[in-house]
């Protein structure tokens, strides 16, 4: 640790007002960002048993400054009988800039504006943060148009995702591909009990994913969270004369309220796979499959911008690997975007892209971006164990540079380091 950096240290935990000492204070926490610059990052810490045995009242966050403590929202998340406060390390910080925070007995909190809310109507559930949109989650199965064969509809998708300034993103039964639903990843070429399944390409009638039960939301001041959960369904044949779950998956979807001045969403999706019967079901390699996007019909060879963490755009970029990919169009904004986030804990980390290359789909209407564990190798799923992919979301309106979404894909997977203070 350098000269300047263990004076800063010291004076953090220093005691310098009379604020500091006051009664109520539970716990000191030292946020460590590291050697790269944060902005507006979620950072959390367990604080499992510290609240234990304590007085009656609600906790209050406070950030210790040089102009005094000031209030901070936080959320407490209780998983696994364990308990993590979260937090928004608001504005920017730069390399190894240490900040100080308090959590404090209050008998006075008040409920923080600008809170997530999510409304369900029945068909889906919508999130808005400040009463702007953010994403609906359709969890009942969406019929087609007519005319078109209704072994194309499901549920169990993300659509619309708008951007902050209310653009959308995502798109649903193009004429092209009718079974493309905004956010979604199902598996294209597996095998379950000696048979070859397709849950893509629903027109081949070999199976489909299908929701399984209401799904359940948690709102809060920080983040908010939708659990659901998924069938992948194996359809009856001449052999088989009943339909068969093959594969559970466990989804979480949550929406973060990260940007003090809205101008970027923070969606992360967690899915969680399990073998549904004592028998192991396999991911074949196959060029496209898994987490994918179809975007707004009016992103296009002439309209769009591809980018990879790589350098790769729309055309080269299909087949290669890469942390992040920022794919943008035109807008009611002028131009929105959305920045595809891996995590390093994925299978196959980090995934080969399918993306649509330049002059696909005659050039028209043609933005698709999928990270696609199992474009080069199987991928075997043994029946007793879960395995868990992560990804997150960043939307904007304008453009982020490459450094900028560096920055969030490292927030992503190597967050600030939290330590309590003894």
């Amino acid at each position: 640790m350098t000269f300047n950096l263990l004076f800063l240290f010291f004076q953090l935990f220093s005691v310098s007002s009379e604020t500091e000492v006051q009664s109520g204070l539970i716990a000191t926490f030292i946020v460590e960002p590291g050697n790269s610059k944060r902005l507006n990052t979620p950072v959390f810490i367990d604080i499992s048993g510290i609240t234990t045995d304590r007085q009656s009242g609600d906790l209050q966050l406070f950030e210790i400054t040089p102009d005094g403590p000031k209030k901070v929202n936080s959320q407490i998340e209780s998983k696994q009988n364990l308990n993590f406060l979260w937090w928004i390390l608001e504005g920017e910080t730069p390399p190894g800039a240490l900040r100080k925070f308090e959590l404090r007995r209050s008998d006075s909190s008040k409920e923080a504006n600008s809170d997530i809310k999510s409304v369900d109507n029945g068909e889906a559930i919508h999130f808005q943060i400040a009463e702007k949109k953010v994403l609906a989650y359709q969890y009942r199965i969406t019929q087609v148009p007519d005319g078109v064969s209704e072994i194309y509809q499901r549920g169990g998708y993300i659509h619309p995702l708008w951007s902050p300034a209310g653009a959308i993103i995502t798109r649903i039964q193009p004429p092209d591909h009718y079974h493309h639903y905004g956010i979604w990843n199902p598996w294209t070429h597996t095998e379950f009990e000696g048979r070859e399944i397709d849950f893509w390409n629903l027109y081949k009638g070999q199976g489909t994913v299908v929701v399984k039960g209401d799904p359940t939301v948690i709102d809060g001041k920080i983040f908010s969270d939708l659990f659901t959960f998924h069938q992948h369904i194996v359809k009856a044949d001449s052999l088989n004369p009943a339909d068969k779950t093959a594969l559970n998956e466990s989804i979480q979807i949550r929406i973060w309220n990260a940007d003090p001045q809205q101008k970027v969403w923070l969606v992360d999706i967690i899915s969680t796979l399990t073998c549904a019967v004592e028998l192991p079901f396999t991911i074949k390699e196959y060029r496209y499959q898994g987490f994918s996007l179809r975007a707004n019909k009016n992103w296009d060879d002439q309209t769009a911008t591809l980018i990879t963490s790589e350098g790769k755009d729309k055309s080269n970029a299909n087949g290669t690997r890469a942390r992040w990919c920022d794919v943008k169009g035109p807008s009611i904004a002028g131009t929105s975007g959305i920045v595809f986030m891996t995590h390093p804990d994925n299978f196959n980390y980090p995934e080969l892209l399918r993306i649509w290359p330049t002059g696909m789909n005659e050039g028209k209407e043609n933005v698709f971006v999928n990270f696609n564990p199992a474009q080069d190798r199987d991928w075997i799923l043994e029946p007793g164990k879960s395995y868990t992919l992560r990804y997150r979301l960043l939307m904007y309106d304008g453009s982020i540079d490459r450094q900028l979404a560096e920055n969030y894909w490292n927030d992503f997977t190597n967050p600030p380091l939290v330590i309590m203070q003894d």
